[in-house]
């Protein structure tokens, strides 16, 4: 069985299979690339469901396989919620991590460290072909850093601080990021509908045991 990322971010796809080959071994994790997906899918939504919703139905109706999408960002509070939905393209069309990462550090660098809370947001959609879906969701909580620290993770993970542990997330192996990553919380909630997602991937759910 063969379940597709809808995302060309290598980092995200990893992520996810390391996770879920831990639940469902018998299920081949495939990224955007592998299945020759080249077309852009538009996300107009305003939150980040509707975002995963449009990019894992777009997938799973484009592929005829199982897609699983999320959207998710960086929320910081002195920012008023943002970059939020915008968190890919903060620093305009065709931004790079770094740019983004450029972007927050500049709007944020009168701001004290006790006002730079923030969070990472992550919703997950898992959608058939046939329109069924599942959602969960997850939230990180933490605090925008004034420099960026460590060489792991991609996108804001540099910035980002767990104040729990003491690192960037950029700083924690990606089985310590996994635990306490929103897309962490965000697979587990997945995985408390184990039945109902190994309906969707046509397995028993003693085969996701």
């Amino acid at each position: 069985m063969e379940l597709v990322v809808a995302t060309g971010n290598a980092g995200k796809v990893r992520e996810m299979a390391a996770f879920l080959s831990q639940y469902f071994p018998g299920v081949r994790v495939l990224g955007l690339r592998e299945v020759g997906w080249t077309e852009d899918i538009p996300e107009t939504g305003t939150t980040f469901a509707a975002n995963a919703r449009i990019k894992a139905h777009t997938v799973a109706k484009g592929t005829g396989l199982v897609a699983l999408a999320d959207d998710s960002g960086l929320c910081v509070d002195a920012l008023g919620g943002g970059p939020g939905v915008y968190s890919a393209r903060y620093a305009g069309p065709g931004a790079t991590d770094a740019d983004n990462v450029a972007k927050v550090l500049a709007a944020l660098r009168d701001v004290p460290e006790a006002q730079r809370g923030c969070a990472f947001h992550c919703v997950l959609v898992v959608a058939a072909p046939d329109g069924r879906e599942l959602i969960a969701q997850g939230q990180w909580q933490g605090r925008v850093l004034s420099a960026p620290r460590g060489s792991g993770g991609f996108g804001y993970d540099p910035i980002f601080f767990d104040e729990t542990l003491g690192l960037s997330a950029a700083e924690l192996p990606l089985e310590v990021k996994n635990e306490r990553s929103h897309r962490g919380q965000a697979l587990r909630h997945l995985l408390a509908q184990r039945e109902a997602l190994a309906a969707l991937l046509g397995i028993s759910p003693q085969e996701g045991a």
